[in-house]
């Protein structure tokens, strides 16, 4: 499994308070996170392919009954209360359950804001501590899921059922939920998933943690300076995050990497990470925001990108029982599975590291087009080992010699538009990073790109 960076000035304060809490870490960071969004989404911005999107973070903690979710919201209270002033006791709500009242809850607060001096506030948190009964109640409202994605789209939001119609432009609006795996697979729908309701939320599995000895220890008192200061700067004024040009190429591995995964995994578990780059964005432009900064350097894109993929890898696991696998997929040749091993160990890949996992020997290999082998020998005593590299003028998927039947030609138009794979760890910023232990796949995976998850 993926472990998130947990970055930057909120990072560090949970790191800090982790200790004295039983709970996953990494609960914490994800509602400290959300709360964060939800206090800078009314004045700050990240540019997206030259227009400007909100910065606002949904997520879901989940795991069991007693498994620490309500005690990483109270501790990520605990970090937030004081930087954010007030805005946590007189922006938070819960028990939204129509799209009707979601609306009418904003535009309320639109109407009791727009005469004070700092002008109409339209920023919500909602907090839904019991979100399965959220989600039994939401099945009766149709619009409910409509209002959902426009809000986070931060599209305008209208409201025909009343006498008056309620209009809000521009909505913040954070929702941060707790449920448990089971409820998730029996209330969050594939449908609802495939029409982009519930794939702008990050689902985040929490870890188990021991019982501390001493059940008096509260939590210490945590340094919010840093985030105060980060939330005067940006609430002051308007501001629009963009990429320093040292992040842009992580961003185009980032905007690969979703749509490699988009493309290989079942329908079932694809739809729920549909937005992987956006939200990546989002997370680095909030991380950006808490250091008081207008750009996205590599190093916070690379943190926001670890906590994306451990949601990715979460989404994953929890939609694991669906076995419904896309339509029409072409199966992976020989050929393709080779070439992502080779392209997942950077180019070079040694026979160990390719042939228990493709379902193929090694003459069966060599005998690939496009495919460079060499014999390599350590020292001058060492056992030679055979490593395979691709030439550089072979396309990263070809057609390998008696192919299977001919693919209809939107599968084959597909097939072209298919992303080549690559290796995300060489963007680590950290030029000499620990090496990462891989726990090697079974002889008979049938996906390689199961790898990057």
């Amino acid at each position: 499994m993926t472990t998130p960076i947990l970055y930057g000035p909120i990072g560090r304060t949970v790191h800090k308070i982790a200790p004295f809490a039983e709970t996953d870490p990494l609960g914490i960071y994800v509602a400290v996170l959300s709360m964060w969004s939800a206090a800078i989404g009314g004045t700050v911005k990240v540019s997206s392919r030259g227009s400007t999107r909100p910065v606002l973070l949904w997520s879901a903690l989940v795991a069991g009954t007693g498994r620490g979710k309500g005690t990483a919201l109270r501790a990520a209270h605990h970090v937030m209360d004081a930087p954010l002033g007030r805005f946590l006791a007189t922006h938070t709500t819960s028990g939204i359950t129509s799209g009707a009242s979601l609306v009418n809850h904003l535009w309320e607060q639109q109407e009791a804001t727009a005469e004070t001096e700092h002008g109409r506030d339209v920023r919500t948190l909602v907090a839904e501590e019991e979100w399965t009964e959220v989600l039994k109640r939401v099945k009766r409202d149709p619009s409910f899921t409509t209002k959902l994605r426009a809000a986070w789209d931060g599209a305008t939001l209208r409201n025909t059922t009343k006498e008056e119609a309620q209009e809000v432009r521009d909505p913040a609006m954070v929702l941060h939920s707790h449920i448990t795996p089971s409820d998730w697979s029996k209330y969050v729908g594939d449908s609802e998933a495939a029409g982009g309701s519930y794939n702008r939320i990050l689902p985040f599995l929490l870890g188990s943690v021991p019982m501390l000895d001493d059940d008096r220890v509260t939590l210490p008192k945590a340094d919010g300076s840093e985030l105060s200061d980060a939330y005067a700067w940006a609430t002051t004024r308007r501001r629009v995050i963009t990429l320093a040009e040292d992040a842009r190429p992580l961003w185009r591995i980032v905007r690969r990497y979703a749509r490699i995964l988009g493309e290989t995994l079942p329908q079932t578990q694809a739809v729920f990470i549909e937005r992987t780059a956006e939200q990546t964005l989002r997370v680095a432009a909030c991380l950006a925001a808490s250091e008081c900064s207008e750009t996205i350097t590599e190093e916070m894109l690379w943190a926001a990108l670890t906590l994306v993929r451990r949601s990715v890898q979460d989404a994953v696991r929890i939609t694991k029982g669906a076995d419904a696998p896309k339509a029409n997929r072409q199966p992976l040749t020989l050929a393709d599975k080779v070439r992502a091993r080779i392209e997942l160990h950077g180019g070079r890949a040694t026979s160990s590291q390719i042939l228990p996992y493709v379902g193929a020997t090694a003459a069966e290999v060599k005998e690939l087009p496009g495919i460079v082998i060499a014999v390599e020998r350590n020292g001058t005593s060492g056992r030679p080992a055979t490593v395979f590299t691709l030439r550089d003028d072979t396309p990263v998927h070809t057609q390998q010699p008696n192919p299977a039947p001919t693919p209809q030609p939107a599968e084959a138009e597909r097939e072209q538009n298919r992303a080549p794979v690559v290796q995300l760890d060489a963007y680590r910023p950290n030029p000499t990073p620990t090496p990462v232990k891989r726990t090697p796949a079974p002889a008979t995976t049938a996906n390689p790109f199961h790898a990057l998850l």
